[in-house]
């Protein structure tokens, strides 16, 4: 997986600056599964126009059929990654494939109640994970 705010390898790296994250993506291969976004990163929903801030990626869909048929209307693929977004200004959360999502540039915090209770620190425009979620 590749993330702006985490990477793969060992360990993921926290904390890195939106140039470097940037350049390090680029040279990462095309495949479908990897996910390009990781915990702690800002995105913007390129179809409902709101910002976020990913708090758990899937490797591939793991809703249910139902949910699928009912609220994923574009069909996205199921078999690349999918998001669980935090949503900038609201109470509740999103899960997002990953083709309907891009970097949020602003590198502006987000607000949302449940923020803390997953992040703590935010830097260079992306938040540092407070715990492990799973």
């Amino acid at each position: 997986m590749h993330y702006a705010c985490f990477r793969s390898g060992p360990e993921p790296t926290i904390g890195l600056g939106r140039s470097a994250v940037e350049r390090m993506m680029k040279s990462q291969d095309s495949d479908p599964r990897r996910a390009n976004f990781g915990p702690g990163q800002l995105v913007h929903h390129l179809h409902f126009d709101y910002r976020g801030v990913v708090v758990d990626v899937d490797a591939t869909f793991c809703g249910s059929d139902e949910w699928y048929e009912q609220v994923a209307r574009s069909r996205p693929p199921k078999e690349n990654p999918w998001y669980h977004v935090l949503v900038d200004g609201a109470q509740h959360t999103t899960y997002v494939a990953e083709r309907n999502l891009e970097v949020d540039p602003s590198g502006e915090s987000v607000s949302h109640p449940l923020l803390k209770f997953y992040f703590g620190d935010f830097r260079e425009g992306c938040y540092v994970r407070k715990r492990t979620l799973n």
